[in-house]
Formats: C-alpha cells, sequence, structure tokens
C-alpha cells in the first residue's frame, strides 16, 4: 500500500483562527459583488434552502429571531413578513450597509449589527435576548472560527429555543469533489450514471473557492465532516431534531443549459439543513 505524502496531520478541533481576519476581509471586499449577483435569489434559496429552514423554523407571529451571518438579509425580510421580530448580524460591514438598504419599511421588525459570530462578548452584549430561535443561513462552512458561537448560544436562547442552519452538505460540497455523468451504451439502450467523487472526506480542513462563477476573489471555505460539524453543538446541550436533504424539483431545472446540473443535483443533495433545539 502506497502513502500519500499530501495529507495534513489531523486537526485537533474544528476552528481555524489563523484565518479568521483575512476571513472578514475577503468578504468585505467581495460582498457587494456577491449581493449583486444573488441579492435577490436564485435556484438553491428558491427551492432548497428557505422553505427548509422556514419550515424548520415554525415560525410564528411575534417570534423573536437572531439571524446570524445574515447578508444582505433576504432570508431576514422572509422571516419578517411572516411576523418575526429579528436581530440580524453579519460580520461584513458592507453586507450590513447592503441589508439596511434593501431593508427599508423593516426598520420596526428588524434591527440589524455589524458583530462576529467568533466573538462570544459581541454575541452576548446583542439585543432582543432571549431569542425564541436562531437561523445561520449558509453560513457556518464560511466561519473560521464556530466553537464561540455553539457555546454562547445556549445563553441566547429561551428555554425550548431552535437552532436551525444550512450548509452546503459538507459529503457532496468540498475541495476536490467532482460531479460525473456517464453513459454506457448496452443492448437495451443508452444508460446514464451520475456519481460524486468525495476525497478525504473526514479530513477537517480550510480552503479556497468560489460560491458563484466569476466571483472576483476566492474566500475561505471550512470543512468540517457532519459528526464534528453538530458535535460542537451538541456538546453544549442541543439535541438533533431533524436533519433534512431538500432536493430540487424537476421544474427547477427545466430550462438548464447542462446536464449535470438538470439532472445531478436531483440525485444528490446540494445542502443540508439542520434543526437543534434545546432542553425545555
Amino acid at each position: 500500500m502506497s502513502g500519500h505524502s499530501t495529507y495534513e496531520p489531523v486537526r485537533d478541533g474544528v476552528d481555524f483562527p489563523e484565518h479568521l481576519e483575512e476571513a472578514v476581509e475577503i468578504w468585505d471586499e467581495i460582498s457587494e459583488w456577491w449581493d449583486d449577483k444573488i441579492g435577490d435569489g436564485n435556484t438553491a434559496q428558491d427551492h432548497l434552502i428557505e422553505p427548509t429552514q422556514e419550515r424548520l423554523l415554525a415560525l410564528e407571529r411575534g417570534t423573536r429571531v437572531l439571524d446570524i451571518a445574515c447578508g444582505a438579509g433576504r432570508f431576514t425580510r422572509r422571516m419578517a413578513d411572516r411576523g418575526a421580530k429579528i436581530t440580524a448580524i453579519d460580520h461584513s460591514s458592507v453586507f450590513i450597509e447592503r441589508a439596511r438598504q434593501r431593508s427599508k419599511g423593516y426598520e420596526d421588525q428588524i434591527t440589524f449589527s455589524i458583530a462576529n459570530a467568533a466573538d462570544a462578548e459581541a454575541l452576548k452584549a446583542l439585543p432582543g435576548a432571549p431569542f425564541d430561535a436562531a437561523v445561520c443561513t449558509m453560513g457556518i462552512m464560511d466561519m473560521a472560527v464556530i466553537t464561540p458561537l455553539a457555546e454562547t448560544l445556549p445563553r441566547l436562547l429561551k428555554s425550548g429555543g431552535r437552532f436551525v442552519f444550512s450548509v452546503l452538505h459538507p459529503v457532496f460540497n468540498s475541495d476536490g469533489t467532482r460531479n460525473t455523468l456517464e453513459r454506457e451504451f448496452t443492448a437495451e439502450g443508452v444508460e446514464e450514471r451520475f456519481a460524486v467523487w468525495v476525497p478525504d472526506y473526514l479530513r477537517t480542513r480550510a480552503y479556497r473557492g468560489i460560491g458563484i462563477q466569476g466571483q472576483t476573489r476566492p474566500h475561505w471555505y471550512f470543512h468540517r465532516p457532519i459528526g464534528e460539524l453538530l458535535r460542537v453543538f451538541l456538546n453544549q446541550g442541543f439535541t438533533l431534531t431533524a436533519l433534512e436533504e431538500p432536493r430540487f424539483p424537476f421544474e427547477a431545472f427545466s430550462e438548464a443549459k447542462s446536464p449535470l446540473s438538470s439532472v445531478f443535483w436531483r440525485e444528490f443533495p446540494l445542502v443540508m439543513v439542520v434543526r437543534l433545539d434545546l432542553p425545555r
């Protein structure tokens, strides 16, 4: 059996403090471009992320929500439209300014603040606590440090509070994964098979990548296996009450340009959505 010289030592923990400052700086640089591209939504937001998060959050009129890594506030406004009261934070001052511009008329329901989820003291100082629920939309895989958030959330939520988050599915989305379409010509006709080539799934690691084609500068991603990602929250007293892998409906790709996008992501989950609950 041959060795592999490129493997890094097994990492102790899920945090990457050495990348924290640069991660913030990159998002301040690319946030306006990013918001211009998908601030009004995309297929994944419309069909996978937002409907699943909204259902798992079980929002009612007056529900108090902490929105972590809110970006320009698209899901924040969706929650407000359903009667929630939201304190929304992001580490990017540019994203928060965009969120305020996009959220005129929501001032009675949404409070936007610049705060890094890695800063426990900043989290404890937020207005609106204790919250009924917290949410983080497609942000944790971009966060260099998540342990302070996991440790602080139980203090910010009411007894029985819930935390819902979405991430790129850690199994099928990381550096090095390859999506393939194979065709086999048989006596019965042509058979198509879709597959994912997944390297180094269990190795927690940081890597640079892009989230949207044409992105002007790669940002940091932080790959954490599902067990490691959940454990950091379960160790703080949360219970896993839902884990969903939503599938694109057929109509989502009725005009797709690529067979891999039109069929592949109906066979494999693009995102994972989780609900964690505190005991009552």
